[in-house]
């Protein structure tokens, strides 16, 4: 890895090495996480009701289903993007997620059925998965240690282009979910592209230099993971559910995104956050934060502006909360990042996984905004834990 870092410096330069792998890291994670990962809630309201789908609508268990199975498609990335990575490199994952965006988004366009959409949308789903963690293994070979937390932070807030781009299109749409679902498409293939010019092809970590994950070290960013991860897999599901029961029109409605998107460039910060106070506390404000949007929106459909002023709150929290996993995970395990990245996210995606499931289930016996407020006590009872934690 130092070998290929210092050629590629005599070759391009370091500071051009890291520019391009952020812009292009920024890329990939923006249209996978800010676009196909988060898609389906946006458009939910209008899947709901499309007579192209089902002539009946689409129950709310089967929403709820589905929107368990994209963060589903997110966990089974996450666990093949190592083992792609140990054959063929970092690089690699990259560029499969790029592909599973690209050809899940055409599916959902051309689906004709629930069932059709369900596959297309869990494959767009994995490519966050297989993208996100290979980023950390690329900064540790090619970015020298001191910078790679702002490298990090703001490959993880290009999230923030990618719902404000989602957003624009659902606007210019107007309730067009189809044509939301080609621009992810088309995004994804661009950003591939962009990633396979820009960024350098990193040669495995040898086999004798592996190590195994160290549970031990990473049993609070797990903890962390799995409720950060159930907490905002809600909120992105449902947010829009919300602000349409609370009288927003479906040319309002991606302003939620818009909102997430710009506030959430707070996500830059990270890197200086982390490092002043420590990625503990850090990952303690977000959930705490988290806890509170949720509260507000399970208010939202008393009114437009609430569920505003929820998406305000979420937003910083949110794309914080991501880069401060990949530092923190990055700061305890610094021989293998990746690899402890990709630990963490597993057992955070069963909690992505399971709470749109349990919400979709529950919602006609106990109400949406009970349920919100059930995960919002999840998110402040664990994040008030880490604010007491003195693991670094």
């Amino acid at each position: 890895m130092l070998r290929t870092a210092r050629s590629l410096d005599r070759v391009i330069g370091v500071r051009d090495i890291e520019r391009r792998v952020g812009i292009a890291g920024a890329a990939v994670v923006g249209v996978a996480f800010g676009m196909g990962r988060f898609c389906f809630g946006l458009t939910l309201p209008d899947l709901r009701v499309d007579p192209g789908l089902s002539t009946t609508g689409v129950p709310d268990a089967v929403l709820g289903l589905i929107a368990g199975g994209t963060f589903a498609g997110f966990l089974a990335g996450i666990i093949c993007a190592p083992l792609l990575a140990a054959r063929r490199g970092p690089r690699a994952p990259t560029t499969v997620g790029g592909v599973c965006g690209a050809l899940g988004a055409l599916v959902v366009v051309l689906a004709p059925s629930p069932a059709v959409l369900a596959v297309g949308a869990v494959l767009a789903g994995s490519a966050a998965g297989w993208v996100w963690a290979p980023y950390s293994d690329l900064a540790a070979a090619l970015v020298a240690r001191e910078r790679r937390p702002r490298l990090l932070s703001f490959i993880s807030t290009g999230t923030c282009g990618g719902l404000v781009v989602v957003a624009v299109v659902a606007v210019a749409a107007a309730g067009g979910w189809r044509a939301v679902w080609a621009a992810v498409a088309v995004c994804s293939t661009a950003a591939a592209l962009l990633n396979l010019r820009w960024v350098p092809a990193v040669p495995p970590t040898p086999v004798a230099d592996r190590q195994p994950v160290p549970w031990r070290a990473l049993r609070l960013p797990a903890l962390y993971a799995v409720v950060y991860q159930a907490g905002t897999a809600v909120a992105f599901t449902y947010s829009a559910d919300v602000a349409t029961r609370a009288g927003l029109s479906a040319g309002v409605r991606p302003v939620l995104f818009v909102i997430i998107g710009v506030l959430g460039l707070a996500g830059l910060f990270t890197g200086a956050m982390t490092a002043r106070i420590g990625p503990p506390r850090v990952a303690a404000g977000c959930l705490l934060t988290i806890a509170v949007s949720l509260v507000l929106l399970a208010l939202g459909e008393r009114s437009p502006v609430i569920a505003l002023l929820a998406a305000a709150v979420f937003a910083a929290p949110y794309m914080v909360g991501a880069a401060t996993l990949a530092v923190w995970t990055g700061s305890v395990v610094g021989s293998a990042p990746g690899q402890a990245l990709s630990a963490a996210m597993v057992v955070g995606a069963l909690g992505a996984v399971g709470a749109p499931v349990v919400v979709g289930a529950l919602v006609t016996a106990v109400g949406l905004p009970v349920l919100l407020v059930a995960f919002a006590v999840l998110c402040g009872g664990v994040g008030a834990g880490l604010v007491r934690s003195r693991s670094t």
